[in-house]
């Protein structure tokens, strides 16, 4: 039965954050009489402490998006549910609840410090800027990934089916709302408690409204090409990204954290109520074989599950925003470690939508998002929700998840262009904003359809390397500290073992079609650019990589010759 297997995976996420996370916090010694930098440095703008329950929404919001829905979906497709799930349960305890915590302790330890800051701090200048190359190339395939697929979901909802357009609406309006949220947090001293009951609401009741559209709307929308699609959400991002984070980023952020409760909540009570028998296969031999998608389960089923057990990104939101946030160290392991076990959970209950579709299913040929969408509205429909608006409120549900990331993706992408270029001014953020946007929009303008099935394995491992890579710095400055290092060296040798042999099997995969691309035969002329430009960034991905692990070795050898 569904049930069983996500009542028994909740139980055991939970109890890793009550017993490895307390552990975890040990090693970490956290100290509530120690000041973290968003009190002692509180200056009302980018310094502010938060209440953890106020934090924990905002950063799991931010961190989770699609991720944590995609990857597990397709690791479940491709190679059975039960790998995917052992995976995701084993990964956000012992790897993901690490690296996430430990980048934001590592971070407010360090004056709410990146992690870039850190690898120079511990490490040298040379490997902070080899790290922020790293990550701004792993933050470009995030919004790549991310980009397409909420573009495949308005598109593919929006080509003749009567809920298409609702969808592209509702999401203009959580977005608007959001924006007078924002405004209203600012500008007056109404409470939180009373914006939250007025626009939680709000929302819910525009996707409602939004499934009334005239047909004039519809025919509106469904002109729109996918590469139209994707340019809107370019330009989103461009604009979101440098708007103050108080007018967006916050109150959407925030309006998003309690859609992904309500979202985790209906999934929850459905798949135990009405989930049913597993149907899809527990182990897909033939996925297992790499017949079905041309990866073998090792080393692909850890790059493809990605943010639904570890997430390099995630070290980027916690020593970005939610590190400057922070009003007590113990608030670390609730905020880092909680949300990724809260993660851990929604790539659970997306999983679920797979285990309940038999092998050959129809459905099973649909993107993602739809398996997701069409997952949660079968357990609204079980209740007497009405059809049209169940899907339509999964597939906001799914876009919202993404804006929230989207456009801190870019934000944080343009923070570390400016660092490495020096482009403190207005014009120097809108210059690396347009810079940063350059590759996703060319990349994305070459693809095909479903360009993200081409980028997700490279996003999936350039997140997965990041990851590793954090986990190397957290190691470093563990080691340098005096303190066990090895809830941190441990996970990074996995993750640098999983992720090296996959980025190495693809650039092997590469190569080895370069005469065919030169001559002019290569079987998928479409895929070429992308090909090309996947292939690209993944020889400057591993070679980063290792110029790093150079750089720890000296680190870590430096400070073994001083001790």
């Amino acid at each position: 039965m569904i049930a069983v297997v996500v009542i028994s995976s909740i139980i055991v996420l939970a109890a890793g954050y009550i017993f490895y996370g307390k552990f975890v916090a040990n090693i970490f010694a956290l100290d509530n009489m120690r000041k973290t930098p968003a009190v002692e440095m509180n200056d009302g703008m980018d310094y502010v402490p938060a209440k953890p329950s106020l934090l924990l929404s905002q950063h799991f919001s931010a961190i989770s998006a699609a991720g944590p829905i995609v990857g597990p979906i397709l690791a479940g497709i491709w190679f059975g549910w039960l790998p995917a799930l052992l995976w995701i349960v084993i990964g956000s305890i012992f790897i993901g609840g690490v690296h996430d915590m430990g980048s934001l302790v590592a971070s407010i330890r360090n004056k709410a410090s990146s992690i870039g800051e850190i690898v120079k701090s511990n490490m040298s200048r040379r490997a902070q800027i080899l790290f922020l190359i790293f990550v701004w190339f792993a933050l470009v395939y995030v919004i790549i990934a991310f980009a397409d697929i909420t573009a495949q979901s308005f598109r593919s909802v929006a080509s003749g089916d009567a809920y298409g357009p609702g969808v592209a609406a509702s999401s203009a309006v959580y977005l608007a709302l959001g924006l007078l949220m924002g405004v209203l947090m600012r500008k007056t001293k109404l409470p939180l408690a009373l914006l939250t009951a007025v626009f939680v609401p709000l929302v819910i009741g525009a996707i409602f409204a939004s499934t009334k559209l005239p047909p004039e709307f519809g025919a509106f929308v469904m002109q729109m090409p996918h590469k139209g699609w994707v340019l809107v959400l370019l330009a989103y991002c461009f604009i979101a990204s440098l708007l103050p984070m108080w007018l967006l980023l916050q109150p959407r952020g925030y309006l998003g954290g309690w859609f992904l409760y309500l979202v985790m909540g209906i999934a929850l009570i459905g798949a135990v109520l009405m989930g049913g028998a597993i149907q899809y296969p527990m182990i897909n031999l033939k996925g297992l074989a790499g017949i079905e998608s041309g990866k073998l389960v090792f080393p692909f089923l850890f790059i493809t599950v990605a943010c639904g057990a570890c997430s390099g990104f995630h070290s980027i939101v916690s020593s970005g925003t939610t590190s400057k946030q922070i009003e007590k160290e113990s608030d670390t392991r609730v905020v880092g470690y909680g949300a990724m076990i809260l993660e851990g959970v929604v790539a659970v209950l997306a999983l679920a939508t797979v285990m309940m579709l038999a092998k050959g299913d129809a459905a099973l040929k649909s993107d993602p998002n739809m398996i997701f969408a069409n997952g949660i509205a079968k357990y609204l429909s079980a209740v007497g929700i009405d059809a049209q608006f169940a899907l339509s409120f999964a597939l906001v549900a799914f876009a919202t998840f993404v804006y929230d990331t989207l456009d801190v993706t870019t934000r944080l992408a343009r923070y570390i262009f400016q660092e490495i270029f020096g482009l403190n001014s207005l014009a120097g953020g809108m210059l690396a904003t347009a810079a940063t946007l350059s590759l996703p929009a060319l990349f994305l303008m070459l693809a095909g359809e479903k360009g993200y099935l081409v980028a997700w394995p490279i996003f999936g491992t350039s997140n997965q390397l990041l990851a590793a890579l954090t986990l190397l710095a957290i190691s470093v400055w563990l080691v340098r500290t005096k303190r066990n290092a090895l809830i941190a060296i441990i996970p990074m040798l996995f993750m640098l073992a999983f992720t090296l042999w996959s980025l190495v099997s693809m650039l092997i995969s590469f190569i080895s079609s370069i005469p065919a691309i030169s001559a002019g035969t290569y079987p998928k002329p479409a895929a070429v650019p992308t090909l090309i430009i996947g292939g690209v960034c993944g020889i400057v991905l591993l070679a980063l990589s290792f110029l790093l692990l150079i750089e720890a070795y000296r680190s870590i050898r430096w400070t073994r010759k001083k001790a």
